[in-house]
């Protein structure tokens, strides 16, 4: 039976000691809008395919919150299935949040970016604005701008002259992209929290060049009036000589004396995996290549310079142990220091040798969910089942739908599913998940449904099978696309009004604190 409770409650449950996870199952559109801000954006539409990696130990507390409409009833009653036995909801869900005069946040990975403007405040990081960067460029001074996003979103736009170098590698691979070693550090992302916490990693690991961020980003250099560069090959080099890796290492261990960040063995975090009383989450902080190169069981990858700067992707459990596995110690070093920050337990494995790399050896771990997969019809069978009054339901992205459907295809999702599809009896799924299929058929049947089957995304098939493509620019409306969050849709796309209405989000952003939740921060 699962226990309602308000949202007091469920805010002391979240905030006080011990272990927690404070699911927020609505979509991604909803949760964007209006939210608590220790609330982990978990949206029903793929909740089981999710909840066992964010939150691992079955037995931990979970509040679920929804928008007030039954959905974590639904959500509870599979998480119960799943094994979880401490289920708790939030009793009229977002509304009786705001209705108690609790705190309610836009945007996403808060917690994340409210601390990268506590830094910013507390550590005075040095930053410069677009204009007197591109003065510098233009006269040619000795400098390198350093993106420290993710490579594909520097794909997409880059400052010019910008070499792609995610954060948590700034204190690795620094040596290797400086024109000279006086060279002017310039750090940047696209709004703020990135540029400040990679430019204030570099002053903490003690480099010796002058290191600023770039105030605003890409959007500030926007603003300015100046044009972006796109699909840029600047990367930092995969390969570092030995003393590269050595200064690495010493910039780690002079980091971890100082701040006494703990270190943990091997052997130390497997038993910790069959501890029943404590959650581990175990974040592979190393590059994309090292971890599909090196795979460590039970380990979640997680480049460190994301994992600080959305937190909440990865972890669910308010006072989990998190471990961060790092074979060249730095960048699990600096992440550590930020996320102790952020109020959490974090410990540093840089011996990885002795981990296993199969699951299975691993004691304790509970593996990633199944799903039964739906048949895919094919031509034949898609137009007969068609012929007998099935409905084909698009459960994809809405823009997905909008750019491209089956004629006659219903656009839903799954918290709507049975809402949308009443009346019918037979349903055919689109889905380009596999999983995200499984989870609607198995909603749907015990609904009394019958699933067909799916169908793939090859329009040839649709057209075998005598259905048209159509595209509807304007359909599902504004007003249902529950998976969008139009809160930050276009500010990359040239509407400087919305870059600077995000900016100014962000700043504002430590203001909401309340006492309690400021405390959450704690300082270095």
């Amino acid at each position: 039976m699962v226990t309602l409770v308000s949202a007091a409650d469920a805010r002391d449950c979240v905030m006080g000691d011990g272990e927690s996870a404070f699911l927020d199952v609505r979509e991604a559109g909803q949760f964007g809008e209006a939210h608590a801000l220790l609330a982990t954006p978990l949206p029903y539409s793929e909740l089981e395919i999710r909840v066992r990696a964010m939150v691992p130990r079955l037995s931990t507390p979970c509040v679920v919150i929804d928008a007030g409409d039954g959905v974590s009833q639904r959500a509870a009653a599979r998480l119960e299935g799943l094994g979880y036995s401490d289920v708790r909801v939030l009793d009229g869900g977002m509304p009786a949040w705001k209705d108690a005069g609790l705190t309610v946040y836009k945007g996403v990975n808060v917690p994340s970016k409210v601390f990268g403007e506590l830094v910013e405040h507390d550590f005075h990081t040095e930053s410069i604005g677009a204009e007197e960067l591109h003065a510098m460029q233009a006269r040619g001074e000795d400098l390198v701008v350093l993106d420290g996003r993710t490579p594909e979103e520097f794909n997409r736009m880059s400052i010019p002259q910008g070499i792609s170098c995610p954060n948590a590698e700034l204190g690795l691979r620094l040596e290797a992209l400086l024109p000279s070693k006086d060279s002017l550090v310039v750090v940047n992302c696209a709004g703020r929290t990135r540029s400040i916490m990679g430019a204030q990693s570099l002053v903490e690991l003690g480099v010796s060049n002058r290191v600023v961020a770039l105030r605003n980003g890409t959007m500030g250099w926007r603003l300015a009036g100046y044009e972006l560069e796109s699909e840029s090959p600047k990367s930092f080099p995969s390969e570092l000589s030995q003393a590269q890796l050595q200064l690495g290492r010493d910039r780690g261990e002079a980091l971890c004396a100082k701040h006494n960040l703990p270190r943990v063995d091997a052997q130390t975090v497997k038993s910790w995996f069959t501890d029943l009383e404590r959650t581990v989450s175990l974040l592979d902080v190393r590059t994309a290549k090292e971890f599909d190169e090196h795979r460590l069981a039970g380990a979640q990858h997680a480049p460190g310079g994301q994992l600080v700067q959305a937190t909440d992707q990865w972890v669910a459990v308010r006072g989990a142990r998190i471990v961060l596995a790092d074979s060249h110690l730095v960048r699990a070093a600096i992440s550590a220091l930020w996320m102790r920050a952020m109020g959490h337990e974090v410990y540093i494995m840089d011996d990885l040798t002795d981990w296993p790399t199969d699951d299975d050896d691993l004691p304790g771990f509970g593996g990633a969910a199944e799903f039964n997969r739906v048949p895919c019809l094919g031509a034949d069978d898609l137009k007969h089942a068609l012929s007998q009054g099935a409905v084909i339901a698009d459960i994809r992205a809405s823009a997905a739908y909008r750019k491209g459907h089956p004629f006659g295809a219903i656009w839903t999702i799954r918290p709507n599913l049975l809402d949308d599809l009443r009346g019918r009896s037979k349903v055919i799924l689109l889905s380009d998940q596999d999983s995200i299929a499984s989870l609607a058929a198995q909603d749907l049947s015990d609904a009394g449904f019958e699933v067909v089957g799916a169908m793939g995304k090859d329009s040839d098939v649709w057209a075998a099978a005598g259905v048209p493509p159509e595209t509807s620019p304007q359909s599902p409306p504004d007003s249902e696309r529950i998976d969008y969050l139009f809160f930050v849709h276009d500010r990359h796309a040239g509407n400087m009004e919305a870059a600077q209405a995000y900016l100014d989000w962000e700043t504002g952003l430590v203001d909401q604190l309340d006492d309690r939740e400021r405390a959450i921060f704690t300082s270095l």
